[in-house]
């Protein structure tokens, strides 16, 4: 997982509701970087939009919320993190029993 990821991520935990702009602000990421991990976040079904309208012409506010509890995402986060590393490590027998 990226650092933007992730610090998007964390950001939401804090955060009923929020919107992009604020997420920016409280991390530091531009907007095409929380715009990419919103993205992320919302194909894995973590993260929820809702949009705001706003008086008058313009694009409307997006807000975003977690869908599952940040307990479970990080539940979720860990496994992946696990099978990765036992695929790399069972890699790393398979090219030492090449050399035996």
């Amino acid at each position: 997982m990226s650092k933007n990821i992730a610090k998007t991520l964390v950001f939401l935990s804090k955060k009923d509701e929020t919107t992009s702009v604020e997420i920016e602000k409280a991390t530091g990421l531009r907007q095409p970087e929380v715009s990419i991990a919103m993205q992320e976040l919302r194909r894995r079904r973590w993260v929820e939009k809702r949009d705001i309208k706003k008086e008058g012409k313009g694009r409307p506010v997006h807000a975003y919320r977690l869908a599952v509890p940040f307990d479970a995402i990080i539940d979720m986060i860990a496994r992946e993190e696990r099978a990765k590393i036992e695929e790399i490590e069972t890699n790393i027998r398979k090219m030492r029993s090449q050399l035996a």
